[in-house]
C-alpha cells in the first residue's frame, strides 16, 4: 500500500527530527494560538538543548506524527505538578485534515496513563475540538502567563479518564 498524505503514523521522536519540528514553531499563527511557548522561540540552540534533554527523560513519552513521508508534528505525555499532560504541535499546513485527531487517538493507545490532561488557550477552538473528539471532557480552567502574548490568558482544563 502506497503511503499518502493520509495516513498518520507515530514513532518515537529522535534528535534528527528537533530541526525539522523547530521550524514548526517559528510559525506566528501557530505560537499565538499555543500561546504557552518558550520565552524566545527563534533561540534554535535553546531549543535544540531543551528538547535533546527531554528526549532523554524517561518519564516523557515523545513521539513524532508523520503524514504520508512527511514529519507533520509532534505529540508527548509529560509529568507536571504530578498529572499526566499531554501536548501537541501540528505544522501548519496540516491544520484542518484530522491529523491532530488521528494522532492523538493513536498516541491513547500507545500511552494508557489515565487520568490524562490537556490544557489549552481559551482562544485556541482548534485544539479543544481536537480534544472533545478524542474524549476529553473540559473540567476548569486555569490562568497563566502566555510567553507568546507576553500577558496572562485563561487556559482551558480537559480531563480524560478511560
Amino acid at each position: 500500500m502506497k503511503n499518502n498524505a493520509n495516513e498518520i503514523q507515530l514513532r518515537p521522536t529522535v534528535v534528527a527530527d528537533l530541526d525539522v519540528l523547530f521550524e514548526f514553531q517559528l510559525d506566528h499563527e501557530a505560537r499565538h494560538l499555543a500561546a504557552f511557548t518558550s520565552k524566545d522561540s527563534t533561540d534554535k540552540e535553546a531549543y535544540l538543548a531543551k528538547y535533546t534533554r527531554l528526549l532523554a527523560d524517561p518519564t516523557i513519552n515523545n513521539q513524532t506524527i508523520i503524514a504520508g513521508n512527511e514529519i507533520a508534528g509532534s505529540i508527548a505525555r509529560f509529568i507536571m505538578e504530578g498529572d499526566a499532560e499531554i501536548t501537541y504541535w501540528i505544522d501548519k499546513p496540516f491544520w484542518g485534515k484530522g491529523v491532530a485527531t488521528t494522532a492523538l487517538k493513536d498516541f491513547l493507545t500507545l500511552e494508557t496513563t489515565r487520568p490524562i490532561f490537556g490544557r489549552v488557550a481559551f482562544d485556541n477552538l482548534g485544539s479543544q475540538k481536537v480534544l472533545e473528539n478524542c474524549g476529553f471532557v473540559k473540567t476548569g480552567t486555569d490562568k497563566g502567563f502566555a510567553n507568546e502574548r507576553q500577558t496572562e490568558i485563561e487556559e482551558f482544563i480537559y480531563r480524560l479518564d478511560r
